[in-house]
């Protein structure tokens, strides 16, 4: 269990992107829509690729997705996808990948719920 379910509840730590725009509302508002456009598609195909039993291409996807959680201060989030990505290249544990994956979709779902209410926020400070 590698999501941090105490973190679910709190608010995001969008300190990383803070920094990154110089403090900009507008930009952290247009990473946070980017994200929730990118996310589901990355997401699916992750879905697809470990329906398939697709192992390399499980790992890739992963690879893809795992940078966005880090945007938004979720190493937790981050981690669990650098496990499934590192279990589906080394073919290690490929049996627990579809629960993992099951977990990190189900933790997506609060991850957008989270970005609306930082949105508000954001959107408030313009």
């Amino acid at each position: 269990m590698m999501i941090d379910l105490q973190k679910n509840n709190e608010p995001l730590d969008l300190s990383y992107l803070r920094d990154m725009s110089g403090d900009s509302a507008e930009f952290i508002i247009e990473m946070i829509d980017m994200f929730k456009v990118q996310t589901p598609l990355y997401m699916a195909d992750l879905g697809k690729a470990i329906e398939d039993q697709d192992w390399p291409r499980v790992s890739n996807c992963a690879h893809k997705i795992k940078p966005t959680f880090s945007y938004v201060g979720r190493e937790d989030a981050k981690d669990h996808m650098q496990m499934m990505e590192n279990n589906a290249r080394d073919l290690k544990h490929i049996a627990e990948l579809p629960a993992a994956f099951q977990e990190i979709s189900s933790f997506v779902e609060l991850l957008y719920a989270q970005l609306d209410e930082a949105k508000v926020d954001l959107q408030n400070q313009l």
